[in-house]
């Protein structure tokens, strides 16, 4: 029999209600997982009741109004608030995905949401992404040329434009990548999802002409190799991209290149 110790604070125990309907009215119940470094206790999952008839329709719409008038103490990511920057990728339902691009009403009954899974949790809803990014630093993600660059810009047909669609829209909200169980066991070495799918738009890109080095870095068995095509990262993206197909066509060149 495996006996499993968990870590210490692991548990996730209940914590407090606030804003209690005390009216009729049209309420929803959210619940948001709390945790605070500094106090040593457990984590908790805190329930805050929301009048949708003063909050907007998205799930990030009620995070600012707890916020700004329930409880201050809070903590979660968010600019754009227009599923451009990526910073408010959270767990919500069940399912990873953008706050501001999640609406109350997709949800049935409450409202629950945690943190991205398997990564280290700054506080609150905010994941430590320091090693996605350094694993994105890490494929060069800008153009690389030799030849001396042209008087006024580089010159890219159609053709070779249309072939980026489908990857420069990925706003590395890493949504994909921590739904990905080869990511889970494997984030030391396996790129993941999200920064394969940039690797794969440089690779392509025509005006680029660094791509046997750009190939050579991802040939390993685990930066590349570790994905089994189960595409929990294109049921996951928020932009409706496939992180899958293009790691597939990264192998594909990687056996090309080999004949």
């Amino acid at each position: 029999m495996v006996e499993l110790t968990l870590p210490r604070n692991s548990k996730v125990t209940s914590g407090k209600t606030w804003n209690k309907p005390e009216r009729n009215g049209d309420w929803k119940e959210i619940r948001v997982y709390r945790w605070n470094p500094d106090d040593g206790l457990n984590p908790r999952l805190d329930t805050y009741w929301i009048d949708r008839k003063q909050c907007g329709p998205m799930v990030l719409d009620a995070l600012n109004k707890i916020k700004n008038e329930i409880d201050p103490t809070l903590t979660y990511r968010r600019s754009c608030r227009e599923g451009i920057c990526g910073s408010c990728s959270m767990n919500i339902d069940g399912t990873n995905t953008l706050a501001c691009l999640k609406a109350l009403d997709d949800v049935r009954g409450a409202v629950k949401i945690y943190p991205l899974p398997h990564l280290e949790v700054v506080k609150d809803l905010v994941p430590d992404l320091t090693n996605f990014y350094a694993q994105h630093a890490s494929i060069e993600p800008w153009l690389q040329t030799k030849t001396p660059t042209p008087p006024g810009e580089w010159l890219q047909a159609r053709d070779d434009r249309e072939k980026l669609d489908g990857l420069y829209e990925c706003i590395l909200c890493a949504c994909c990548s921590t739904s990905c169980p080869s990511y889970w066991w494997n984030s030391d070495r396996y790129l993941g999802p999200a920064v394969l799918l940039q690797a794969y738009r440089w690779v392509i890109d025509s005006r680029d002409e660094a791509t046997g080095e750009r190939l050579d870095n991802l040939e390993d068995p685990f930066r590349l190799y570790r994905c089994h095509t189960i595409l929990n990262c294109a049921k996951a993206c928020p932009k409706g991209l496939n992180p899958g197909k293009a790691i597939a066509e990264l192998k594909k060149l990687m056996v090309e290149r080999r004949v």
